[in-house]
Parts: C-alpha cells; structure tokens; sequence
C-alpha cells in the first residue's frame, strides 16, 4: 500500500530494553561462572558461556556510554540462552531469552503510522489498521502527534525531530482534515 504521509515516533522504551537486557546478560553471566565453580563435573560451557556473555556485554555498555552507536543485545540475549539451556537448573529459562532475543530489534524500532486514503496503518507487531471514521480529529504540531478517537480515547506521542518535515505539519494536518471530513 502506498502512503500519503508516514510519521515516526521516538520509542520511549529503548533505555528500559537496554537496561533490562544489561541486567539479565550480567546476572545470568554470573549464574554460569557460579555453576561452573559448584558443579563437580566442571562444564566448559558455563565457564566459556559466562565469559563470552560479560565480555560481550561489557563491550556493549562501553558502547552505551559512549554513544558511539545503537546496540543490539539480540545475540547476546541468544548465546545466554543457549548457554542457559545447559545449566542443570531452571534451563527453561533459554526459551525465554531466546524468545527476547528475537523480539528485542522489534521492541527497540520506531513506530511508524502509514496514512492512506483509506486506513491508518499502525506499523508494530501486530500490524494495527484503523479506518478514518474511528478518529474525531488528528493534529501534528510541535512534533507532537495527537490522534483523538470517536470512543474518547486519545493518543499522544512524540515524533523524531527531522528538520525537512517541519514544512509539512499544515500539508497534513489539512490531509487530515480532509480525510477526516469525507468519513
């Protein structure tokens, strides 16, 4: 489908994302090297899983702090699952940051609206699809995207700053008005 106009929203939870996958990557770390010294059968897994894990996510929170560019915990939360599936204790646990892992590129993305002349397209997992009918009024001003639906719900969320869009807040907000009249 194509899209008269897309709008980007700034993801609010991409701190949290990284803090928590910090935190589960460092204490599961921790739980290898643990393992590794209490089992007596000794597993060089745990001992080169717990290692690879730190390393890899000391290197990523090296990379944090100085905003070189955005991290990606996926692998990470991958190897720890996979290393999780050789712990004798609670190895379900993998399946659950492998779930993480896979999910974690998604969680961290923008969202994107498509607005088309016949629906409003939400672009997130799953894809949510809304006719024109379900908002009373749509507004974009200041970088701030307002959709107020007909059942008094309101969403209000922040765009991401981009100089060559600041010409086009009146084109769509007619757009919508438009749109929004022909319902």
């Amino acid at each position: 489908m194509i899209y008269q106009y897309v709008v980007t929203l700034k993801n609010q939870h991409r701190a949290t994302i990284d803090r928590f996958s910090i935190l589960v990557c460092s204490v599961s770390s921790l739980l290898f090297l643990y393992g590794y010294l209490m089992i007596p059968e000794r597993p060089l897994i745990l001992l080169l899983g717990g290692l690879v894990v730190i390393g890899l996510t000391a290197w990523n929170l090296y990379q944090l702090m100085n905003k070189k560019w955005r991290i990606r915990f996926n692998y990470i939360l991958m190897i720890t699952g996979l290393v999780w599936a050789a712990m004798p204790f609670y190895p379900w646990l993998s399946i659950i940051l492998l779930i993480m892992g896979l999910f974690e590129h998604q969680a961290k993305k923008d969202l994107e609206i498509g607005f088309a002349d016949t629906e409003i397209v939400f672009n997130s997992l799953p894809r949510k699809r809304y006719d024109w009918s379900e908002f009373s009024n749509i507004i974009l001003k200041d970088n701030l995207l307002t959709m107020d639906y007909t059942n008094n719900r309101l969403f209000q969320r922040e765009t991401i700053d981009d100089d060559e869009d600041d010409c086009e807040e009146d084109e769509f907000n007619e757009y919508c008005r438009k749109q929004l009249k022909a319902e």
